[in-house]
């Protein structure tokens, strides 16, 4: 459990910057007498102890027992309870060399620290007021962050948006409870109180729970990404587009049809949105037995994608095969029917259509007119802006996301949010059924409990288990 892994107070040290060879590399101690514990490897102790709560140090670490220099550093000092763990805390700033990071570290070792679990320095956090559970894991998110707009949604929550909000609702349930229990004391119509029960406030904490419960598959957008596969007949210009996308010459790209057999996967930001994006072997009839694997790859692809770019080459317009495949993805009777498509008009720069609008009106069948068309050139550049930017917002109606908004960053968020949600439901249900209004108060107590739980007010090990274990060391 938590509590036999985490020892409070015990001084504790770890690595906090990657073992590769850099700049920089810092090693974090925390806990009682850390301070004291890193002068004994220091080459300047008086200095260091005597030091002011915030301030750099400057000396040698030292081998604890034969006291040769392991590296030239900086001391920073932190001291109860201005810190991140809320303990007196020094982290040594050193070269960068995996060698000299792991010297340090040993020498701290040997002076008495022991080594930090993962998560311990956010966790002693916790405990000690600095943070709530929910900006604890704001930290984990802001560390596995994959584009700058999930960096700052995370960042929204480790300022405290989250907890805020939560906050907000559970004094309105507070006042809920306040007022029943006036009621239950001083009733003025002891056979049914129900109906002189103002539910306003109720429902109101029932609105803002729907609304945060279903943040959640947005912030997962977001956090874990989306899957979106680049298909279409050979030679449409699917590999130009992979790499325009990318920003990089990732796809081999050639006149031959055929070239690309198999699938070629990379990472791209789609309006804030991480995204992993998929090349695939041309849809079409081929004798050739890899090239047949790779066709039949790219529809596995297909069928387990959040999203398909179907490319046409609109220098030759809508062939019988993109038709074929179109019906197919469509049919309602199909896997992929749900699946968000969306038409790329390729190679707009070398048609006689003035612009992508034209070239829409004049190409796409009738039939197809009601799904999202885009004209781009590869070569150029141009309507790749206009295409991701679509390409975001069809992924987030598809999750109902939005760009705005405070949002849950964990399933253990949505989950505790959703049974909150649903005591309130239950109480609701209650004082509308003309049910005493005792009846609603032990579903509204377990409401409040349930936003306990996920600012970490009310908790047990197993839930601190379950949050601090997917943190780094170090963190």
């Amino acid at each position: 459990m938590i509590n036999e892994q985490y020892t409070p107070d015990e001084p504790i040290a770890a690595v906090a910057t990657a073992l590769v060879p850099a700049a920089l590399g810092i090693v974090r101690t925390s806990g009682k007498n850390s301070i004291e514990l890193v002068s004994k490897c220091f080459s300047r102790p008086k200095a260091l102890l005597e030091a002011e709560a915030n301030t750099l140090v400057y000396g040698w670490i030292l081998d604890s027992e034969t006291k040769e220099k392991i590296d030239e550093v900086m001391v920073a000092v932190y001291k109860a309870p201005k810190s991140f763990t809320g303990e007196n805390m020094a982290e040594v700033f050193c070269h960068g060399g995996t060698s000299t990071v792991l010297g340090v570290y040993h020498a701290l070792l040997a002076a008495g620290f022991r080594p930090a679990q993962k998560g311990e320095y956010t966790f002693r956090a916790f405990i000690n007021g600095k943070a709530d559970l929910t900006k604890a894991e704001a930290v984990r998110e802001i560390i596995g962050a994959k584009t700058d707009e999930s960096r700052n949604r995370a960042a929204n929550r480790l300022q405290g948006a989250l907890y805020s909000e939560i906050q907000a609702v559970k004094e309105e349930l507070l006042k809920v409870l306040a007022s029943i229990e006036v009621g239950i004391e001083y009733p003025e119509d002891e056979e049914n109180i129900s109906e002189t029960f103002d539910d306003s406030a109720l429902r109101e904490a029932i609105k803002n729970l729907k609304v945060l419960a279903s943040s959640w598959q947005a912030e997962k957008l977001y956090q874990d990404g989306a899957e979106i596969v680049l298909c279409g007949k050979t030679n449409a210009g699917k590999s130009s587009l992979f790499n325009l996308l990318l920003k990089e010459d990732r796809a081999i790209v050639s006149d031959i049809h055929g070239t690309t057999r198999d699938f070629i996967e990379s990472y791209a930001s789609f309006d804030g949105i991480p995204v992993r994006l998929f090349d695939t072997a041309g849809l079409r009839e081929t004798e050739d037995e890899i090239e047949k694997v790779g066709v039949e790859r790219t529809k596995e692809l297909i069928q387990h994608s959040d999203a398909v770019l179907y490319v046409i080459d609109s220098t030759y317009g809508f062939r019988e095969e993109d038709l074929e495949f179109l019906k197919g993805f469509t049919d309602k009777n199909s896997l992929t029917n749900e699946i968000p498509l969306v038409l790329v008009l390729n190679k707009i720069d070398k048609t006689e259509y003035k612009n992508a609008e034209e070239c829409a009106a004049n190409i796409v069948p009738v039939e197809w007119k009601n799904l999202p068309v885009f004209g781009v050139s590869a070569k150029t550049g141009s309507g790749i802006q206009a295409l991701t930017e679509a390409i975001a917002e069809v992924l987030r109606k598809s999750c109902a996301a939005s760009k705005e908004g405070v949002g849950l960053g964990s399933e253990r968020q949505k989950n505790a949010v959703e049974e909150a949600l649903d005591s309130c439901n239950h109480a609701l249900c209650c004082t509308q059924q003309g049910f005493t209004l005792d009846a609603a108060v032990q579903d509204i107590e377990d409401a409040v409990a349930s936003l306990g739980e996920l600012t970490g007010e009310v908790t047990s090990s197993d839930i601190l288990e379950t949050v601090f274990s997917q943190f780094c060391v170090g963190k």
